[in-house]
């Protein structure tokens, strides 16, 4: 079934120049679909304003410029965000760190997986010095065959899903719950640490003023995308949620 925007069928030409940017989607075909879609909505939106642009880029520039206008943070602001997330602006936090894996895999029945994690995690709440043994014997990580020691780690140096948990635990504590990331379920244990420096605002007042702004162009872009998918004519295609796609 063909795409249509605005009464203007998407070209095969089109998708195969869009095509390449999408190759690592999980559904390369329709994200770039998707892309070209919203693409178009922009540019005849800013083809209906009259807005003069050289170039396709210039014209969805032009558009959000004018149409979705964000202003920068003031300091006032900037300063609260510095204050309320000093773990961000901090260097030189260290956590020495430890973890049991038990990798999820297609071959090993998820239940079982489970039970066998909760099972160990509470032997070690119970006999915390067993920890570098039952690592040896169960984890799926290389780091097993060091007793789970994974050494020194800085934020930004895991996933956010471990590097938050990880940083709010105490030294040598072992994290009474069992933790979810995109490799399974882990294990973890800390050990000594680090506290680190705070840096000054102002070394990164700059940097604090452009991520609140990019946060909230993201926000103001987004909505602005729905209100114009919302107005056009689409056939072929679903875009629900496709407001993540907005090319900047």
């Amino acid at each position: 079934m063909p795409v249509i925007v605005n009464g203007v069928e998407l070209s095969d030409a089109d998708m195969e120049r869009e095509l390449p940017g999408h190759r690592d989607a999980p559904n390369p075909l329709r994200r770039a679909a998707t892309a070209l879609v919203l693409r178009r909505v922009l540019l005849d939106e800013a083809h209906r304003l009259g807005l003069p642009a050289a170039g396709e880029e210039a014209a969805i520039a032009a558009l959000l410029a004018a149409e979705a206008p964000v202003p920068l943070p003031d300091e006032e602001t900037c300063r609260r965000h510095y204050r309320q997330h000093p773990e961000h602006f901090t260097v030189g936090e260290l956590v020495e760190a430890g973890h049991i894996l038990f990798q999820v895999t297609l071959r090993v029945p998820l239940a079982a997986l489970r039970a066998l994690a909760e099972r160990t995690l509470a032997e070690l709440l119970a006999e915390p010095e067993r920890f570098e043994e039952r690592a040896r014997a169960l984890s799926n990580c290389p780091s097993g065959e060091l007793g789970g020691n994974l050494g020194q780690l800085g934020r930004g140096d895991t996933v956010p899903e471990f590097e938050r948990v990880l940083f709010a635990m105490q030294p040598g504590q072992i994290l009474p719950r069992l933790l979810e990331t995109r490799f399974g379920l882990h294990i973890v244990r800390t050990g000594r640490r680090a506290e680190g420096r705070l840096l000054p605002y102002e070394r990164v007042a700059e940097t604090i003023a452009a991520a609140l702004h990019q946060a909230s162009q993201d926000t103001a872009w987004r909505q602005y995308l729905q209100l114009l998918v919302g107005r056009a004519r689409i056939e072929g295609i679903e875009l629900e949620g496709a407001e993540s796609l907005l090319v900047q």
